[in-house]
């Protein structure tokens, strides 16, 4: 069409993520399977897996000191909580409370032992937490209970270890001065520095003396047990509710990953402006579900219809684009595979251009599986061919039987109904073909062309030359992005343009046989003289008035 296609705005994230939503959301069987899995494996993992229970006890860390209670004394004096830390997980600890649980009777490895310990600190604190997980609550609690005793102990020990250095190291310099003051009393003269230096001896050794005492009368109580570990009363980790819920997250995460992988590979068009940019061309409409209309083909003439209305919209947008309003000439086609939707969209657009009180002729130019007149069942009446087509033509197509539609309310359209030929490029180009078609010329004359999918045959691009415009008629679920731009291509090489595209819903996998109308609902003439008559088809009675938009098509020369 005229007008320009407006590209999509980059800039416009919140409509790209609603968009992209609204494509994943495309592939629900994935995202069910996700929550699926997600949920089996939370339950098998609540079902499956042993019960754990953890213990818990507090160590309140302190250093040693002479008097806890003098002013300024600090409770952190010389402690690294973070050191503490990893002693409390270290292989010392865990060998000494792997010997306290055997005399109790539990034999266990320190290894296996610490395997089951963790120990954290509380943020700003001297005190360490000991969880312990065991399999039963009893053991639990003993394992932590030995283990936190096993870093008190541990910890005294260091520290009364460390007293002892220090007070050997003052005793090592205490002896050599008490044997030079036992020498210095056994001299025999009293002289001024005698004396003197045996008063700085024995002031040294009183100093050294005083440090060992100091020493001795440290407090080392390593830390305090603050919080003794019980016996749990419940297993600890998620239940079965919380085990539920986080598979379900994962697994909605899971089919969320899944879609976004067969979105990414997956060559259908993903979205109506995806569509519009692959084929360079405007989206005229997109028709609606109707299980009215299944095995019909005309939606007008039915009240109440939204499918008609539908095509009533594609029909005036169609009438008012300059580009088609030029030449009035329309081509309707499939990409590839069933052409049922085509058939039906180009049966509703000549109704509706019927409506508007213009002069319609479709030309069937599926030569190699046609059927239209005999879906359109007792609503096609044959008529006499024109008089140029009885001088010219053999009884051929398209030269034979013409057929008038009515469409109840709302006027009638002229039909040449395909016939299967043996040459089918032969019969699309001959000058009957462009004589037909030429009729658009005339004023307030539509011609519309239903031909085979365009990717299919090759009959299509034969008519290209003959009717520029082209609505391509797809289910956006199974055309291809390449079989646009492909479709494109072709048609632009072939001096047409697309005009739009119109979008129909998926339609259930029919055999053309079971939606043609069986037998009784012949197929009018086709080249045998007449149509076969139902016996229960509805006749055509109450107001007149709706019959007074009826016409008949007559080209040039015609004499009926």
């Amino acid at each position: 069409m005229s007008h320009s296609i407006r590209p999509p705005d980059d800039q416009d994230e919140p409509a790209l993520l609603r968009d992209q939503f609204r494509q994943l959301l495309r592939y629900r069987t994935l995202l069910a399977a996700g929550v699926v899995v997600g949920l089996l494996g939370g339950g098998f993992l609540a079902l499956s897996g042993d019960d754990t229970y953890t213990a818990t006890g507090e160590v309140q860390v302190r250093s040693a000191t002479a008097d806890p209670f003098a002013t300024g004394a600090s409770a952190d004096k010389g402690i690294n909580i973070g050191s503490e830390r990893q002693t409390a997980v270290s292989d010392t600890v865990g060998v000494l409370a792997a010997g306290t649980l055997l005399k109790n009777g539990d034999d266990v490895t320190a290894r296996k032992l610490l395997s089951g310990l963790q120990v954290t600190n509380p943020p700003n604190t001297l005190t360490l937490r000991f969880s312990y997980t065991g399999t039963t609550p009893e053991q639990a609690r003993s394992r932590a209970e030995a283990l936190a005793n096993a870093y008190l102990a541990h910890r005294k020990a260091r520290t009364q270890e460390s007293i002892e250095n220090m007070a050997n190291g003052y005793r090592a310099q205490l002896d050599p001065l008490e044997d030079k003051r036992d020498l210095l009393e056994e001299g025999a003269g009293a002289t001024d520095d005698v004396s003197s230096a045996r008063a700085n001896i024995i002031v040294s050794i009183s100093e050294l003396t005083r440090k060992i005492s100091e020493l001795r009368a440290l407090d080392t109580t390593p830390g305090y047990l603050n919080k003794k570990p019980v016996a749990p009363t419940a297993p600890t980790g998620a239940g079965m509710p919380l085990l539920l819920g986080l598979g379900a997250v994962v697994g909605l995460a899971l089919g969320l990953l899944l879609s976004w992988v067969r979105l990414v590979f997956d060559p259908a068009v993903r979205s109506p402006r995806e569509l519009v940019r692959s084929l360079g061309a405007p989206l005229l409409g997109t028709l609606p579900r109707e299980r009215a209309t299944a095995g019909t083909l005309l939606a007008i003439g039915r009240s109440g219809s939204r499918l008609a209305e539908e095509y009533r919209a594609v029909a005036f947008r169609l009438a008012y684009d300059p580009s088609f309003a030029e030449r009035r000439r329309l081509l309707v086609t499939a990409p590839r595979g069933d052409n049922a939707a085509a058939a039906a969209a180009a049966v509703n657009l000549a109704a509706a251009f019927a409506e508007m009180g213009r002069d319609v002729l479709i030309v069937e130019a599926d030569l190699r599986t046609p059927s239209l007149a005999r879906d359109l069942g007792p609503s096609a009446h044959e008529v006499r061919p024109p008089r140029w087509a009885a001088d010219e033509g053999d009884g051929t197509w398209p030269t034979g039987a013409r057929f008038n539609v009515d469409v109840p309310g709302s006027g009638a359209f002229a039909l040449i109904a395909g016939v299967a030929a043996d040459n089918v490029p032969r019969a699309l180009t001959s000058a009957p073909v462009g004589r037909i078609v030429a009729e658009a010329d005339r004023p307030g004359t539509v011609v519309i062309v239903l031909a085979p999918p365009v990717l299919s045959y090759a009959d299509a691009v034969a008519l290209v030359d003959r009717v520029e415009g082209v609505m391509i008629v797809c289910d956006p679920r199974e055309v291809h992005r390449s079989d646009l731009e492909r479709i494109r291509e072709i048609i632009g090489a072939s001096g047409g343009s697309v005009l739009g595209a119109l979008l129909h819903p998926a339609r259930g996998r029919l055999r053309r046989s079971e939606r043609r109308p069986g037998p009784g609902r012949g197929r009018p003439g086709g080249g045998h003289g007449g149509r076969a008559v139902e016996a229960d088809a509805p006749e055509i009675n109450g107001d007149p008035a709706e019959t007074m938009g009826l016409r008949s098509f007559t080209l040039p020369g015609a004499r009926q």
